[in-house]
This record gives C-alpha cells, sequence and structure tokens, in this order.
C-alpha cells in the first residue's frame, strides 16, 4: 500500500505534451538547484519564483496572476487563500518533509494533493543536532567568545563527556533514528519518546515525556508540529530536565514555547539550548534569547547541505512533474492522506 501509485482524479489541465501553453509552477523561495531547474525545463515547464517569506497574500496574488498549476513549498504560510488563488492548481510539493505551513484541509477540499519529499534531508538535519550537542556540551561558543575577548580560561575549566551521556530523541522517525546512530557512535546513550514508533535495536521508545525527559543530559527534537506536539516544551516539561541537561531543537520553532524556554535559560532551569528554528521566522531583532549567552542560535538551515538540497529539489519537482504528466503520485509521499478517500467516494 505504501509503494502504490494513486491517479490523479480531478485533473484541471492536459498533461505535458497535449498542453497548448507551458504549465506554470511557483516557486516560494530561493532558486532550486540546478537539476531540479533542468528537469523543470526539459519538461516544458516555467517556474515563477515568489520572493523568500513572501506574505500569503503576495503568495495568493503570484499564483491567480500567473495561473500556476504547482506549487513548490520552500517556505511561507500557504493557506486556503493561496490554495484557492489559481483556478488550474493540480498539485503542491513540499521542498522537505514538515507540512505544518500547508493547510491540508483546504487543499483536499480542492483535490489538489500535498506531496512531502520524504528522508530527503533526514541526515542533513540529524547531523547538525549532532553538532549543536557537541557545541553546547563542549562550550564551544563559551569558549570561543572568552579567547576573542582576551580570556584565557584553560586553568579553570572544566569540560564534560559524551560518552555515557544520555541523549533523549523525541520523535523517533527518520531523522530522529539517524540523529540516535550518530549519538550513540560518540558512546552516547540513546533513549527515545514517541507513543506511536517502536524501538530499534538497543533504543527502547517510551510514550511518557516526563520520564524520558527527567533523565536526559541532551534531549533532541524531532518530531513534526502538530496540535499535540505544539508547545511540547513548555514551563511544565522543562522543569522536569535537569538543571544540568541541554535542549537541541532542529525540528518546528513551535514545538517549543520560547517565552518559558527564555525564563528556563535565565533562570538557569536547564544548561543551555540550542536552536535552528523558531515560532516566528525570521525572528525579531529584539528577540529576548538573543541576550542569552547559553542559547545557540542557526538561521533553520538544518535541510541546508547540498546533498539534502539535491534531494529535496529533485524529489518535489519530480512530484510536480509526475502529476502534471497525468501520472498520479506516490501514497506514501501524500500528506493530506484524506483525499484518497474523498477521491475513492468520487469514483
Amino acid at each position: 500500500m505504501e509503494d502504490e501509485i494513486v491517479n490523479v482524479v480531478e485533473t484541471r489541465t492536459a498533461p505535458l505534451e497535449r498542453q497548448e501553453t507551458h504549465p506554470k509552477v511557483m516557486v516560494t523561495g530561493a532558486q532550486l538547484v540546478q537539476e531540479a531547474r533542468d528537469l523543470l525545463a526539459e519538461a516544458g515547464v516555467e517556474a515563477i519564483y515568489a520572493p523568500a517569506y513572501s506574505s500569503s497574500a503576495d503568495l495568493a496574488q503570484i499564483a491567480r496572476e500567473h495561473e500556476v498549476q504547482a506549487v513548490l513549498v520552500r517556505q511561507g504560510q500557504i493557506i486556503a487563500e493561496v490554495i484557492n488563488a489559481s483556478p488550474k492548481l493540480q498539485v503542491i510539493a513540499k521542498h522537505g518533509s514538515g507540512v505544518d505551513n500547508i493547510d491540508l484541509a483546504a487543499a483536499t477540499a480542492r483535490g489538489v494533493p500535498v506531496l512531502r519529499a520524504l528522508a530527503a534531508n533526514a541526515q542533513s538535519v540529524a547531523e547538525l543536532a549532532i553538532a549543536h550537542t557537541v557545541s553546547l556540551m563542549k562550550d564551544i561558543t563559551v569558549l570561543n567568545i572568552a579567547v576573542k575577548g582576551g580570556d584565557w580560561p584553560k586553568t579553570k575549566y572544566v569540560g564534560r563527556d559524551l560518552a555515557g551521556a544520555v541523549f533523549a530523541v523525541i520523535g523517533f522517525g527518520e531523522i530522529g533514528q539517524r540523529a540516535a546512530t550518530l549519538a550513540q557512535a560518540l558512546g552516547m546513550r540513546v533513549i527515545a519518546y514517541d507513543p506511536f514508533a517502536k524501538g530499534i535495536g538497543d533504543i527502547s521508545v517510551s510514550d511518557d515525556l516526563e520520564s524520558v525527559l527527567r533523565e536526559a543530559d541532551v534531549v533532541s527534537l524531532h518530531c513534526p508540529l502538530m496540535p499535540q506536539t505544539r508547545h511540547l516544551i513548555n514551563e511544565k516539561t522543562l522543569r522536569v530536565m535537569k538543571p544540568s541537561a541541554f535542549l537541541v531543537n532542529t525540528a518546528r520553532g513551535a514545538v517549543v514555547d520560547e517565552a518559558a524556554l527564555v525564563a528556563a535559560l535565565r533562570d538557569n532551569l536547564i544548561a543551555g539550548a540550542a536552536l535552528d528554528s523558531f515560532e516566528e521566522e525570521p525572528p525579531a531583532k529584539d528577540n529576548p534569547l538573543w541576550g542569552l549567552p547559553n542559547l545557540i542560535a542557526t538561521p533553520h538551515v538544518g535541510g541546508a547541505s547540498r546533498s539534502a538540497l539535491r534531494n529535496m529539489a529533485l524529489q518535489s519537482v519530480n512530484h510536480i512533474l509526475g502529476v502534471l504528466a497525468g501520472n498520479g503520485f506516490e501514497r506514501r509521499a501524500l500528506a493530506n492522506q484524506e483525499l484518497v478517500q474523498r477521491q475513492s467516494a468520487q469514483s
């Protein structure tokens, strides 16, 4: 069932070879890698690039003006206004796996599949999670600032050992499992929380979040953003963590209650945090997080390695070309699974 190719019931334009004008795809963000651009060009599909972090109203205007058949989502909020802007829209493809910025219900209502690039950036995100973990536990940024500022804390510095430390994975999917493997390679002991996943090898998965947080030296977030995980890390759960523990978030920003995290870092309820995503992106220049010495911040670049960018772009473009050519899509890549049920009922 997972590898099933699903035919598209509601087709609004002819397949590529029968179209008199070039179909158009709106890309919300930076230019795609060259291989992906070449694929679109060879198929006769025109790419319309929307500026990074365009507002939903601006995206809707572009989609309406160009009557796009597809949207390739890199950034921006793809709300119902955007989805309904073009009467020719056939498919939405995500340049990644997280679809919390896409209104799946609105897409389903339009009969538009939302397709994810599965595991395309998993290794890259997992590697950044481990890089943040090492930076926090080894005080890399703190020592860097001290030395560059003229200090030489060699005689008074006592570091931490990675080997034997407990690395807690919150969300044991593809990325979480890869982060776990990398942590084990460093000698860390891995535990995990996921109410839906099963353990692998010697890693047991618990459905008790607090027990996992209580034991962890590093808490690494790898869960998708959904109603159940919004502010999963909050004032209550931060107080469960050890005062010596660190938080790493390479998932979605809203999994963490930033106000609660600011308070926890200021009051030394936890030792530090590293964030690659934020509740608002880009964050405000006066975000209170910036004044905290025990915070590391990166600009949501977990999936921005060369291989990840290539994989995400090629998967996304192939998803789009498959639908536009009338070849359907892979069921396992479909984010709005309700669409298949809806199409079956219509058939």
